[in-house]
C-alpha cells in the first residue's frame, strides 16, 4: 500500500514516521511518499500561490505547480490510486472511510493551505474530498497526518500481522471504537467477570463505570 502526499512542509511528517504504531506500519506494510510542489513552481522563487481570481481575500494554491507535481506522482506510481484532497468540504474520515483506504492501492492525499486550492485543479483532479470536520486548521497536513496514522493502525492491526506474532485475529474496531478505558479497574463501581476474547488470546476487564455509561476495557496481549 503506497501513500504519496503533496505537502509544502513535508518536515512535519517526519517525526510522525518514526514513533510508535505508525513507525512500525510506515518502516512495512505502508510506502510513504512525500511530494513538494515548490519543486514545480513558477519562477525562480518556486511560487506556489496566487492571488484568488475575481479578487477577495488571501491566497491560493496554484494549479499549475500541483498539476506538474501530480503528473510526478503518477510517472513514479505502478499502480493508478484516487487522488484525495483533505478539505472542510469533505467527507468526513470515519473507520468505514479508513477501510476503503486500507484495503486498496493507498491514495494520493493533497493537503491545502492559505486559502485552499485553484478550483480548476479539484475539478480536473481531486476524485474525493475528504475532512476531520466542521473546524478551521493551518492546513491539510494535520487531516493528511491523522489518515495516515489510521490507516498505518489498520495495516498494524490486520488479523494477517497479529496472527504472525502468535496472537488470534480480531476486530479492533470494536474494542477500540465506542468505549472507554482505563488502566484498571475503578476504585468504585461494579467489577464485571473477566471476559476472554477471540479464543483466549486477548483478555479484559470490563465494567461500568456508571449506569448509563460505555464499558471500559484494559487489553494484555
Amino acid at each position: 500500500m503506497r501513500f504519496d502526499v503533496l505537502t509544502l512542509f513535508p518536515e512535519l511528517f517526519a517525526p510522525f514516521v518514526s514513533h510508535g504504531v505508525a513507525r512500525r506500519a510506515f518502516a512495512g506494510p505502508i510506502d510513504l511518499r512525500l511530494w513538494n510542489p515548490r519543486e514545480h513552481g513558477e519562477g525562480p522563487y518556486r511560487r506556489v500561490d496566487d492571488r484568488p481570481f475575481g479578487g477577495g481575500p488571501g491566497m491560493v494554491m496554484m494549479a499549475e505547480p500541483l498539476a506538474r507535481t501530480l503528473r510526478a506522482v503518477r510517472a513514479d506510481r505502478t499502480a493508478a490510486a484516487p487522488v484525495i484532497l483533505l478539505s472542510p468540504q469533505g467527507r468526513r474520515i470515519d473507520h468505514a472511510v479508513v477501510g476503503e483506504l486500507a484495503g486498496g492501492a493507498g491514495a494520493v492525499l493533497v493537503c491545502g493551505r492559505y486559502e485552499g486550492l485553484d478550483q480548476r485543479f479539484i475539478d480536473a483532479e481531486v476524485d474525493q474530498q475528504l475532512s476531520l470536520g466542521d473546524f478551521v486548521i493551518s492546513g491539510g497536513e494535520i487531516a493528511a497526518l491523522a489518515l495516515l496514522d489510521a490507516a498505518g493502525f489498520a495495516a498494524e492491526w490486520r488479523p494477517g500481522a497479529w496472527c504472525a506474532r502468535g496472537v488470534e485475529p480480531f476486530d479492533y474496531q470494536d474494542l477500540v471504537i465506542a468505549r472507554r478505558r482505563g488502566p484498571a479497574p475503578p476504585a468504585s463501581g461494579t467489577r464485571g467477570e473477566v471476559q476472554a476474547i477471540s479464543g483466549g488470546a486477548l483478555r479484559g476487564w470490563a465494567w461500568d463505570a456508571a449506569q448509563d455509561a460505555p464499558p471500559l476495557l484494559r487489553l494484555e496481549v
